[in-house]
């Protein structure tokens, strides 16, 4: 169901295979039909170095230089649009959105790596026979095996689909940079599972054996399809519309709400002084996709401004009706990792959050919030997104991992 590789299709009733006739017995006498002779002439280094020196002579022939546009004026900043712009994609500069500059300039100084933190404590707490819960397992185990490839879906969205249908090159950098955050945090899933000596195909297979697991992944794929083909390209209302559907739908459903159970979760039990190596590795991951989110929403309100055509009431309530899909299936994910109250949570507890969660990213694009009067139950987890600079809740070590060149210490 989750796999979109080809498949060769199978004979049907109505195509019957022809039955397998048997191979002729071979010929004593017979001998093998001698290969085709090469007419192939290696060329001599002067003829090679002849070649290129006429290949350099005509490229002012070439189709190359004319994609150049030799004497084209300079770009202009009202030039750069979002998306369908003709200008050139190349010049980075001069910018028009400063903030996707700045948002990729904090991104390279939030630079992190999976090993840096260690995962002892851990180990030996998962090894232990009454160091966990089995409630406190299985949210270990889930929270893993959907992490492990939710960042590879996003990535794959990126790189196949997003990143070309974007024409701004300030915000193309930036995705880059998202790009490689996606493989830091499939790195550290990896690590955690590594680490913890947890059966690798059970937990990377889970998006396609655990139905509350499946159905979030099912849900991200499903708007990934159409804009991923080679031949789809903006320029249409129904077209602009599909890319924008499609970011709304990483962006702020399955970044801004499918990882917010999984990170309370966790975070919680590392409050608790509880897999704190996990934890450590999920904090960080939390600080990258609230940037990654806030920058989505930079980029989906942007094409709003510029393309106000495509957001029709008949879209808005769309999109609504989108991201309140996506807000039930992560609370029937929250009441199958917690069919019983755990690390001061249950599911109702949850289900409050995930309200609160959903107002929230509605609002940030502009839309009437659906869930009047929730509030947030984990006000810690703003403090944890929100302070650059504090000492671990786990108290393991400093969690300001900015790389040295770009520390403060005022």
């Amino acid at each position: 169901m989750l796999n979109w590789d080809e498949y060769e299709e199978a004979p049907t009733a109505t195509q019957p295979q022809a039955a397998a006739k048997p191979a002729p017995a071979a010929q004593p006498q017979q001998v093998a039909e001698a290969a085709p002779v090469s007419q192939y002439r290696p060329k001599t280094e002067g003829e090679l170095h002849r070649r290129a020196a006429e290949a350099v002579k005509n490229l002012d022939v070439a189709a190359g230089l004319e994609e150049l546009e030799m004497g084209a004026q300079r770009i202009a900043v009202d030039d750069k649009r979002m998306i369908n712009c003709r200008a050139d994609l190349n010049q980075l500069v001069p910018f028009k959105y400063e903030w996707a500059w700045q948002k990729y300039l904090d991104g390279t100084a939030n630079h992190w790596m999976p090993q840096e933190v260690n995962m002892n404590a851990d180990i030996a707490l998962w090894k232990s026979q009454t160091g966990l819960t089995e409630d406190e397992r299985l949210i270990v185990m889930r929270s893993l095996g959907y992490f492990s490839t939710a960042d590879s879906l996003v990535a794959n969205n990126l790189v196949l689909a997003i990143y070309r249908l974007i024409t701004n090159p300030e915000c193309r950098q930036y995705l880059l940079r998202q790009a490689f955050e996606e493989a830091i945090h499939t790195h550290a899933y990896q690590y955690c599972v590594e680490s913890l000596g947890m059966d690798e195909g059970e937990v990377f297979n889970m998006y396609r054996e655990v139905p509350s697991v499946a159905a979030k992944s099912a849900w991200s794929l499903k708007h990934t399809q159409a804009i991923a083909r080679p031949d789809f390209q903006t320029g249409t209302t129904e077209t602009d519309q599909e890319l924008l559907r499609n970011m709304i739908a990483f962006y702020v459903v399955t970044e801004g709400v499918f990882f917010y159970c999984g990170f309370s979760q966790i975070l919680s039990m590392g409050r608790r002084n509880k897999m704190t190596g996990v934890a450590e590795q999920f904090q960080y991951i939390l600080r990258d996709e609230s940037m990654h989110l806030n920058f989505g929403i930079d980029m989906i309100n942007q094409i709003k401004i510029e393309n106000p055509q495509l957001w029709t009431p008949e879209f808005q309530e769309e999109i609504t009706q989108m991201i309140l899909e996506g807000t039930q299936l992560e609370i029937a994910y929250a009441r199958d990792t917690m069919p019983r109250g755990v690390l001061g949570m249950n599911a109702a507890i949850m289900e409050e959050y995930l309200h609160f969660i959903c107002n929230r990213r509605l609002a940030q694009i502009g839309l009437k919030e659906q869930f009047p009067g929730a509030t947030n139950p984990f006000p810690w987890m703003s403090e944890i997104i929100d302070l650059r600079k504090e000492k671990n809740f786990f108290e393991t070590r400093v969690t300001e991992y900015q790389v040295g060149g770009a520390l403060s210490w005022d």
